[in-house]
């Protein structure tokens, strides 16, 4: 059975950073035009802090391979951001279980609503929000890599 771990760490951290580098590149071979951090709705993750919101990395038999965090949105909702599994560890439910995570820490911090966007060619992240309880609604930011916004409800 492997050991998998949920460890909250701060945004700037090496463990976070770690993560974020394969996301980056990862996602910057499959976006069209690439991907530029820089240009993103959250260019850093400097709110994705206590108290207003949190970042996970996701350790597997003590491996880094996943990541995800939130911040609290203009709207009050908690917008999620960030998250990714690494292609070695994918199939295993883990993308799952770190969104289930990431809603249980927004709920603990006072937070009914959780939005999110993905990018057309993330049609795993799709499904799985789809799966999750998350509707598509209208357009709620101007994200220059989203083509789906999608909310949830937390109960």
């Amino acid at each position: 059975m492997a050991l998998v771990e949920f460890v909250e760490v701060h945004p700037d951290s090496a463990d976070a950073q770690a993560c974020l580098a394969r996301y980056f590149a990862e996602i910057a071979g499959r976006f069209e035009g690439g991907f530029d951090p820089g240009q993103s709705s959250a260019p850093t993750l400097r709110d994705f802090a206590p108290p207003g919101g949190t970042f996970l990395v996701v350790r597997l038999d003590g491996a880094l391979v996943g990541c995800g965090g939130f911040k609290r949105e203009a709207s009050g909702a908690a917008y999620i951001k960030r998250m990714w599994v690494a292609p070695e560890a994918r199939g295993h439910g883990l993308g799952r279980r770190l969104l289930d995570e990431l809603e249980q820490k927004a709920r603990a911090l006072g937070y009914s609503m959780v939005r999110l966007e993905t990018e057309k060619t993330l049609t795993e992240a799709q499904k799985l929000y789809r799966s999750s309880g998350y509707a598509e609604v209208s357009r709620f930011n101007d994200e220059l890599y989203a083509h789906h916004w999608l909310e949830k409800v937390l109960r």
